[in-house]
């Protein structure tokens, strides 16, 4: 296993204007983080190609690996022309991925407000032909593509399942974040124990959880069925995390693990203490 940070775990810096990317690089290495995964937040790569051959020179120079590239995307709900180039633009997001020398991209396929399992299976079919021809196009580079159980139209474990299963592509895997299986109302240890066989990459997540009826205020956001959840320090929050890495762990996943944090707490700590925490955990396991 090869621990390391997400780069949207810092963004509250990045957007303050209080850390650049490199700096963000430095302070994972310093932690003893083993790579880092560039989730464009707080930049965008399509328009400043430059900033590639920095976060790439720097993570040279800091000794830790890139892992992963995660963007954002939508099929859903687009005429023909909007889908074509949706696609298209994806398949340049491939071309940076390579660029930037991974070997994994994740990114989103739908968006919807109509989240019925009637309306997933109508969209299905797109999906799966976008997820295909960006799939296909990666291959030329080696690169495995992803979804992440993510958004709340594709965040229940079954769903990802179906996605995945009907691509059919050997590098068409998922990003499975353990902690947004909650946004969707399901319980992660059994969530993960359903999708660690089809994973590519995972982040480690965790959330302060509050029944519907209390609706706990500021920083707080709803689940699908009404639920309240807000971000936190992994390790902090109330999922079972040491119960999570032991699924990991026995399903033999060997791969990249990446801490996110989008707690309220300074990043830079909540960050760091998330880190320490899965590594502690996972040693122990």
């Amino acid at each position: 296993m090869k621990l390391g940070i997400s780069s949207y775990s810092l963004h509250k810096a990045l957007d303050a204007g209080e850390m650049s990317i490199q700096d963000v690089i430095i302070y994972i290495a310093e932690l003893g983080g083993e790579h880092i995964e560039i989730v464009p937040h707080s930049f965008d790569l399509t328009k400043n190609a430059e900033l590639i051959d920095v976060i790439v020179n720097q993570t040279r120079a800091s000794g830790i690996e890139i892992s992963n590239y995660a963007i954002a995307a939508n099929f859903s709900n687009l005429n023909n022309e909007q889908f074509q180039l949706e696609i298209e633009r994806l398949k340049g997001e491939v071309d940076i991925a390579n660029k930037l020398g991974v070997k994994r991209m994740r990114h989103d396929v739908a968006s919807s407000e109509d989240l019925s399992i009637t309306n997933f299976n109508a969209e299905l079919p797109k999906l799966v032909e976008a997820s295909r021809a960006i799939a296909d196009y990666a291959a030329q580079y080696e690169i495995t593509t992803s979804v992440e159980n993510h958004g709340y139209f594709i965040q229940h474990s079954d769903r990802v399942q179906a996605l995945v299963v009907a691509v059919d592509r050997p590098n068409f895997r998922t990003t499975l974040d353990v902690g947004n299986f909650l946004c969707a109302d399901e319980p992660p240890v059994s969530a993960v124990a359903n999708n660690i066989s089809f994973a590519s990459m995972v982040h480690v997540k965790d959330f302060y959880t509050r029944p519907a009826s209390q609706a706990p205020g500021e920083g707080w956001f709803p689940s699908i069925s009404g639920n309240w959840l807000r971000g936190a320090i992994v390790g902090h929050g109330d999922i079972a995390i040491r119960d999570v890495l032991q699924k990991v762990k026995e399903s033999g996943y060997d791969g990249y693990i990446s801490i996110e944090f989008e707690g309220m707490e300074d990043c830079l700590v909540g960050t760091r203490l998330g880190f320490e925490y899965v590594r502690r955990i996972w040693d122990e396991l």
